[in-house]
């Protein structure tokens, strides 16, 4: 309410609010006003160079089979994904991240099909390399799609053995990186991976090959479609937690990304991503590397179907989530949104 004051001997409406004496005269919307300024005082953006796309390769030729689980997503043979990372490449996405469906004869209990050179991993590698040289390949040595029980390490006696392990993902990592892979990402949780893939790159001359680690990988929930699009779902004996994070442990999470950091990691990735934006502001203010986050296929997947029953704006809620990534310090988001994501971005 206006009232009347004398300001240099004339009477003046004095317009001060009782809001300007509760907040001391200081309004926060005062910068929510306009576009213009929201856009001059926006903290956190997303831009195309946060983008990692994750992708599913199929054998045969001339495959892109829809996912029923993940709408939009397609398992792809080679020759279909090669023209598929020509198409993020002329968007600006500058890594993929491929995951393989591999045929189930070649799978056995140690997964020692990772290591054949001429697998489905190794070829699609060497072929997009050969297409699209510029872009960015970022690999998993994890043995679960290779392996006939779904699991990501060697089973024995009902017991992942750890050791066995970390000796084949090691030479998995070699191989991928002779075939031209840019950054190992080992997802399978395995202790001293890490240490292990870097001094096996360095003694076979990759010592420009980065290490990504999936510092803090959760046994988690939000894998389901994933696992179907690489047909280890049906395959899996027991669980993972002997090896994957519980989702209630952050000390421990932290402990495990500390590890990772000592053994040489190149970069940080925080998996799945949106449960777990407390680790990733945890993971990058602890220790400053490079910090990514997986939006794994079941937080995909809610999108996808709220979306598509008109509970949410799909679009929207697929931007926000990934801006939130950003703001809780991630560098980067490996999504399967990103396609879409960088049209829109280039539209913008």
């Amino acid at each position: 309410m206006s009232r009347p004051r004398v300001k240099n001997g004339d009477t003046v409406m004095d317009k001060t609010h009782l809001v300007d004496e509760i907040t001391g005269h200081r309004r926060m919307r005062r910068n929510r006003k306009a576009d213009w300024v929201r856009r001059m005082v926006q903290e956190n953006r997303l831009t195309v160079d946060d983008l990692i796309w994750p992708i599913f390769i199929t054998h045969g030729t001339g495959i892109s089979e829809p996912l029923a689980a993940m709408p939009g997503v397609n398992r792809m043979s080679v020759d279909k994904a090669v023209e598929a990372v020509k198409e993020a490449a002329d968007l600006g996405i500058p890594a993929i991240a491929p995951f393989p469906d591999i045929e189930m004869d070649l799978r056995d209990p140690t997964g020692s099909h990772i290591l054949d050179a001429n697998n489905l991993m190794n070829r699609f590698i060497r072929e997009t390399k050969k297409a699209v040289p510029n872009i960015g390949l970022i690999t998993d040595v994890a043995l679960d799609p290779f392996t006939s029980h779904g699991h990501d390490g060697i089973l024995r006696d009902g017991i992942i053995v750890n050791d066995e392990t970390v000796d084949h993902v090691v030479k998995a990592a070699v191989m991928q990186a002779d075939a031209g892979a840019d950054i190992i990402a080992p997802s399978e949780m395995m202790d001293g991976r890490i240490g292990a893939i870097r001094r096996g790159l360095d003694a076979a001359g990759h010592q420009d090959v980065g290490i990504m680690s999936y510092a803090t990988k959760f046994s988690s929930g939000f894998y389901g479609p994933y696992r179907e699009a690489i047909n280890t779902g049906g395959l899996l004996k027991g669980d993972k937690n002997s090896y994957y994070i519980s989702p209630a442990n952050g000390t421990e999470a932290m402990r495990d990304a500390a590890l990772d950091v000592e053994e040489g990691a190149d970069m940080m990735m925080i998996k799945p991503g949106l449960p777990y934006l407390d680790i990733c502001w945890r993971i990058k203010e602890a220790f400053g590397l490079p910090t990514y986050a997986y939006q794994v296929s079941g937080e995909y997947a809610q999108i996808k179907a709220a979306a598509m029953n008109g509970w949410i704006d799909g679009d929207r809620v697929m931007m926000e989530t990934l801006l939130c990534f950003k703001r809780a310090g991630c560098d980067g988001i490996l999504t399967y949104f990103a396609v879409d994501v960088a049209r829109k971005l280039g539209r913008t």
